[in-house]
């Protein structure tokens, strides 16, 4: 009959047997000298019929003149049971005609391979639980981060990690490296620079030039020499450290806003309200207000020389190919959003300045100009 009971035990013997015989042999010689030695119920015929032992195997080794091989007895009893079978095996002396000798190799518990197998599967399974979810959770973070406005993107010809929002934003932060920016947009700030080491790039005096400045710098000796040298060549209008031997990056979100909200609310105010103009946005300020009136809510984009004579008036979507034909441009002003695709044109075409009502996330804008009508004082 089918071996139905659940496995705990295997019994595993080896035999030498002094002649040839077959497999059915040693299953005779197995179930027939062991019948009665240990009572009716421990019979191994009784113990297959409940169930309590399975279907023995055997394999055999046959030479000239001896057989020798294993025996497998799963076994569903208690252990006491199993080791009463595998003596009363162990006394079997003959098969057959020939003389034999029966040895109990082991007792291996199953359970114990099984629960073996289950802890090894158990820890592939919490494994690719965990993979999955730091990958699910990092995901959630990207789509948090892509959801938000500002983006990490780069600036000036060394291509100095930033975020988008130092362009549009009168005031910025500077920091000391990636890591910094990318804690500062967790806590909503996206107008940061990287100065990313001691030297302070031509790029960060120029942008400093024209904006007001915070310094936010690490806790520790290393930030407070950056700050010395930032100092020496860069007008710093707030300064900033994260707590005492703590470094930017590692700051909790809250704690990065604790120490920016308080210290900057006047800037943000600024933001809102009217701004001082340095010379140079004082002249382009004049330029773009020349044709605001006439230029705005139309969709189009007015061209002019340095000397601030108008050359063409085109609608935006014609503007890009227009440019490829024209020559002698200084300023560009527009009724619309500064592209990188109007950025990589403008560029070809030599224009130094373009104003419009936004400036998208761009790469690079090297040797140009970048203001909008709010920075200016216009819109």
């Amino acid at each position: 009959m089918p071996y139905t009971g659940i496995v705990k035990y295997h019994v595993k013997l080896s035999f030498e047997v002094d002649g040839l015989v077959e497999r059915a042999d040693i299953i005779g010689a197995v179930f027939g000298q062991t019948e009665g030695l240990l009572g009716p119920e421990m019979n191994l015929n009784e113990l297959q019929r409940v169930s309590k032992v399975g279907r023995i195997e055997v394999d055999i080794r046959a030479t000239e003149n001896t057989t020798s091989g294993n025996a497998l007895l799963p076994m569903s009893t208690d252990i006491d049971t199993c080791a009463l079978i595998a003596a009363a095996i162990e006394s079997i002396d003959k098969v057959g005609p020939f003389d034999c000798k029966f040895k109990l190799d082991a007792i291996d518990d199953v359970r114990a391979s099984k629960k073996e197998d289950i802890v090894k599967r158990a820890k592939q399974i919490k494994q690719k639980w965990s993979t999955k979810s730091v990958s699910e959770g990092d995901n959630m973070l990207k789509d948090v981060h892509e959801g938000f406005p500002g983006k990490i993107t780069t600036y000036g010809p060394n291509k100095l990690p930033c975020s988008t929002g130092i362009h549009d934003s009168p005031w910025i932060i500077l920091v000391e490296g990636r890591a910094d920016i990318l804690n500062l947009l967790r806590a909503g700030y996206d107008n940061a620079l990287a100065i990313e080491g001691a030297k302070i790039d031509e790029s960060i005096k120029e942008l400093c030039a024209t904006k007001k400045v915070v310094a936010f710098l690490d806790g520790d000796r290393a930030g407070g020499f950056i700050l010395k040298e930032l100092k020496s060549v860069v007008n710093v209008d707030i300064e900033l450290r994260a707590d005492p031997g703590v470094e930017v990056e590692e700051l909790t979100p809250q704690r990065v806003a604790e120490i920016l909200d308080s210290s900057t609310e006047s800037l943000k105010n600024e933001s809102t309200e009217p701004k001082l103009l340095n010379e140079v946005d004082k002249s382009l300020a004049e330029v773009a207000e020349k044709v605001y009136s006439n230029l705005n809510d139309t969709l189009e984009a007015v061209a002019l020389d340095d000397k601030n004579n108008q050359l063409f008036q085109v609608l935006i979507s014609e503007l890009v190919s227009k440019l490829s034909t024209q020559t002698g441009i200084k300023y560009l002003v527009l009724d619309g959003i500064i592209t990188q695709r109007l950025l990589d044109a403008s560029k070809q075409a030599g224009i130094e300045c373009i104003i419009g009502h936004r400036i998208a996330n761009l790469s690079n804008h090297d040797g140009i100009i970048l203001k909008t009508f709010t920075e200016l004082g216009i819109a």
